[in-house]
């Protein structure tokens, strides 16, 4: 193989991922776009749910939920890591083309928030990207060892917070800080509990008007992407940091050997779904407390989601190396380089199908079913990405915000060469 073909076939792995990746975060998101947000954790937030409910909840749980942010948030690292040293390479200023682009991709994020759905992670993307480049140069050690801190503080920062409901529920805290922490719980269990008001109010909102919609994202919910970067920017990072470490060692191109790739895919969930287990079983049998759902969701399922994200990252590198055709890796792998346009494009089409200035149906397709939906986008995005790019340089979406970062116009239509 030559140097070319090997740099190809490399990029087209990490392409690939990419876009399975995306695929990954319609299956996590899915619930969030059909379901009202407390439904998204717990299956008992509209009343007792049936068999089918608890089997997809807990198979989301353990397997999609977090780990496909997880996976996404770490290619997300690579690919900074990747168009760092692209623009290095060319002579232009890594920085420039770095701050430029979260620029951008922040405004865009904003955008998505305001407008479009409430479940935006671009902006909290670019914010936290905006850390990476301080990191470029660092080895693989030093990055795992900065990721490791930066989940260790959100860990703690989270796991302090369902210590002391644990410790308010079972009437172990002293009267005066008991006290304290009622309001606290009450307010957990309204928003995460079973049979949950916030339930109704939340179905009668997004069933509502789309001016209504944009107008609580813009003003009651108008500070939560600044809020979010706060509670969930030290997982971010550390998931980002994670992603530059295993981009630098080559896993993510594809250099791996089959053998090294199955070694890592088996270890991290043989570490990783025995406590997921362990904390789905906690959830059901507290009857899906506010307490244990937050708990088992936002802190202590946490480490056990990286381990798997990293192992779903082998994985699917295995599969793509192994398994898939060489048709199936560039429908994956186009996909995955118009993953921008692909994420931004499930949001709309997501909203115009649940939301009701759309079809309407928020709330009323049961929780299994919602996977249609996903199987549906997911064959979109494979037949429609890479007839495009057989035609054009980039994606739409892609296409803008490069030209946007590098302020002129870039080249979009291949031009055909003469025979």
């Amino acid at each position: 193989m030559t140097a070319t073909t090997a740099t190809t076939a490399r990029y087209e792995s990490l392409d690939a991922i990419r876009g399975v990746a995306v695929m990954g975060i319609l299956a996590m998101n899915i619930l969030a776009f059909g379901l009202p947000f407390p439904a998204y954790s717990n299956p008992a937030a509209a009343g007792p749910p049936g068999g089918a409910d608890i089997a997809a909840w807990f198979v989301s749980f353990v397997f999609i939920d977090a780990k496909m942010r997880g996976l996404f948030s770490i290619l997300f690292g690579a690919s900074t890591l990747l168009v760092i040293e692209g623009a290095t390479a060319r002579g232009r200023s890594a920085a420039g083309a770095h701050y430029a682009r979260m620029f951008w991709l922040a405004l865009f994020g904003l955008a998505h928030f305001y407008l479009i759905w409430f479940g935006d992670i671009l902006f909290l993307y670019a914010m936290c990207g905006l850390l990476l480049f301080l990191f470029r140069s660092l080895s693989v050690r030093a990055l795992v060892a900065w990721a490791v801190a930066f989940l260790a503080i959100d860990i703690l920062l989270f796991g302090s917070g369902w210590a002391a409901m644990a410790l308010a529920e079972a009437g172990r805290m002293s009267p005066a800080a008991n006290a304290a922490m009622q309001e606290g719980l009450a307010q957990i269990n309204r928003d995460m509990g079973p049979s949950t008001p916030a339930y109704a109010t939340d179905l009668t909102l997004h069933l509502g008007s789309y001016a209504q919609l944009v107008a609580h994202r813009t003003g009651e919910m108008g500070a939560f992407p600044f809020v979010s970067l706060g509670l969930f920017g030290w997982e971010t990072i550390g998931l980002m940091l994670f992603g530059m470490a295993l981009f630098k060692t080559r896993m993510l191109t594809g250099e791996w050997d089959a053998a090294r790739y199955r070694h890592w895919a088996m270890g991290s969930f043989a570490i990783a779904v025995p406590p997921l287990v362990a904390l789905a079983a906690y959830q059901y049998r507290s009857g899906f407390s506010g307490t244990s759902v937050f708990g088992s969701t936002i802190a202590l399922s946490v480490p056990f989601d990286v381990v798997m994200a990293i192992g779903w990252a082998a994985l699917i590198m295995l599969l793509i190396g192994t398994v898939a055709s060489p048709g199936a890796r560039a429908r994956l792998a186009a996909a995955g380089r118009m993953a921008f346009t692909n994420y931004l494009t499930t949001s709309i089409v997501m909203t115009t199908i649940f939301y009701g200035y759309g079809l309407g149906l928020y709330g009323a397709v049961p929780r299994v079913a919602l996977y249609l939906f996903c199987i549906g986008m997911w064959a979109a995005m494979l037949l429609w990405s890479k007839p495009w790019l057989d035609r054009f340089h980039y994606g739409p979406l892609e296409w803008l915000w490069r030209s946007l970062s590098r302020g002129a116009l870039q080249p979009m239509r291949k031009v055909a060469v003469p025979q």
